[in-house]
């Protein structure tokens, strides 16, 4: 059986609809799959009137758990559930501070002012985040990807804390009826991969947020480093979970692909 369980879709910041990545998931085989756009379920609400085979809805709520900056994944969820909703609104407008603060630091440091119809397409996103303004300076011709235009332009404008409470999204996942997973917990894309020392004081803090499980098979681990977060999470009593992180072309990450090594 082949799975992953960490996809975007343009919902969030992939750049394939429901309906291509659909496709792509069939001719990739994959059998199981969950849709885990950023701080959003619309994606999940176009899948399910498709009712494919394999689905589970999902989301990705970008949190800060004590001094972690982290991303939590929630799996199984009741995309309808009260307390998911209102959270997920709360993310929108925490959202729109951060673009309006990167929008005005492009302005400021780089004299990069958007246009009328740039600001537009970006205020129309579901869940707007900074690789939606990576991929209009990559346009505009002012760096070759959006790796390189949010290294550049981006990575240094101090947005402020606008994360979710770890504590609360662990507590929403849950009572929508889902299970709460850290995300690439070694490190995300772009990011220094943590060594075990660092790591295991982290898991503990994770855990006292309610943490139910570890992302260990990832795009961007080695095949020790998968060994060692299986050997967390089993020592820990925590579910076992693998994720590609496909965003289509804002990432280079093929579907299905849950380790390095491949």
């Amino acid at each position: 059986m082949k799975v992953d369980l960490h996809i975007h879709s343009n919902c969030s910041d992939g750049s394939d609809s429901v309906d291509e990545l659909l496709n792509k998931i069939k001719k990739a085989g994959i059998d199981v799959f969950a849709l885990t756009d950023h701080d959003t379920t619309e994606g999940c609400k176009e899948i399910k009137k498709l009712n494919p085979k394999g689905f589970i809805p999902g989301i990705e709520l970008t949190c800060l758990c004590g001094n972690i900056k982290c991303h939590i994944l929630g799996y199984g969820i009741d995309i309808e559930n009260p307390k998911l909703k209102a959270l997920i609104e709360k993310g929108k407008d925490l959202r729109r501070q951060k673009l309006e603060t990167r929008i005005n630091f492009l302005k400021d440091k780089w004299d990069i002012e958007l246009t009328t119809e740039e600001k537009e397409w970006l205020y129309s996103r579901k869940s707007v985040v900074k690789t939606h303004l990576a991929n209009i300076l990559v346009k505009r011709g002012l760096a070759a990807n959006n790796i390189e235009a949010m290294k550049k332009y981006l990575d240094d404008c101090k947005t402020g804390n606008t994360r979710f409470d770890g504590q609360e999204a662990i507590s929403v996942i849950k009572d929508s009826g889902g299970f709460a997973v850290w995300a690439h917990p070694l490190g995300g894309e772009g990011e220094k991969h943590m060594a075990p020392n660092d790591f295991l004081p982290r898991l503990e803090i994770m855990k006292g947020f309610g943490i139910q499980g570890l992302e260990c098979f990832y795009s961007r681990y080695t095949e020790e480093e998968i060994e060692f977060l299986v050997e967390c999470a089993q020592s820990n009593n925590l579910i076992i979970t693998s994720g590609s992180d496909y965003h289509g072309t804002n990432k280079d990450i093929p579907i299905g692909k849950i380790t390095s090594d491949e």
